[in-house]
């Protein structure tokens, strides 16, 4: 995908060069073509092509950590702690573990709805043109959505027939309990006590 988009652009540039530098080859029918699809459909394509690429490469877990004020959270999935939850998904690949982030976190990605969109692009300015915030202290906007959980876990045989599960379906469904912070799955990324943890190293 990104040989082709490459192309594309090393093919606009040329054929757009072309046209500035001598438009009068442009009074031809076939050259009015050639000249609308360089300057119009192929740096068209080139954006979307650009898009597309850049959306799928956010979305995996080396780009979410690859800020420094993340990097904390990207070594808490390797807590050895069967208490903490995204390590436990991680390690145990109940998430894709190339795109642990996205997985848990898609609501709130660059890319998730346009609140989020425009929380995600304000964390980019931060990082890059202000004061990145301790990691310690980031917090997810409006709290954590028990539907993160439940468009993987309802449904789940081993969720729906655990009777604690049962019994609150109801107001976890609703989102009137957290599933993290009802006492139940309360550890996530501990990233303040990382200096005091043991971590698991995966084999090589």
């Amino acid at each position: 995908m990104i040989g082709i988009l490459i192309c594309q652009i090393a093919v606009s540039i040329v054929l757009a060069s072309i046209f500035l530098i001598r438009p009068s080859v442009t009074t031809g029918a076939a050259w009015k073509i050639l000249a609308f699809i360089g300057l119009c459909v192929l740096p068209a394509l080139c954006i979307v092509g650009g898009m597309n690429t850049h959306v799928q490469r956010s979305e995996q877990t080396k780009f979410c950590i690859s800020c420094h004020v993340m990097a904390p959270y990207g070594q808490s999935l390797y807590i050895d702690d069967a208490a903490h939850i995204p390590a436990q998904h991680f390690q145990n690949h109940r998430v894709p573990p190339d795109m642990a982030c996205y997985a848990c976190h898609t609501d709130y990605t660059i890319y998730g709805p346009l609140k989020d969109k425009m929380q995600g692009l304000k964390r980019i300015y931060v990082q890059y043109v202000s004061t990145p915030p301790d990691p310690a202290s980031i917090r997810i906007q409006g709290g954590f959505k028990n539907a993160q959980c439940l468009h993987c876990h309802l449904g789940a045989r081993s969720f729906e027939e655990n009777p604690v599960h049962a019994a609150i379906m109801d107001s976890l469904t609703s989102n009137q309990m957290s599933c993290l912070t009802s006492g139940c799955h309360d550890t996530a990324h501990d990233v303040a006590n990382l200096a005091h943890d043991k971590f698991w190293k995966p084999a090589q």
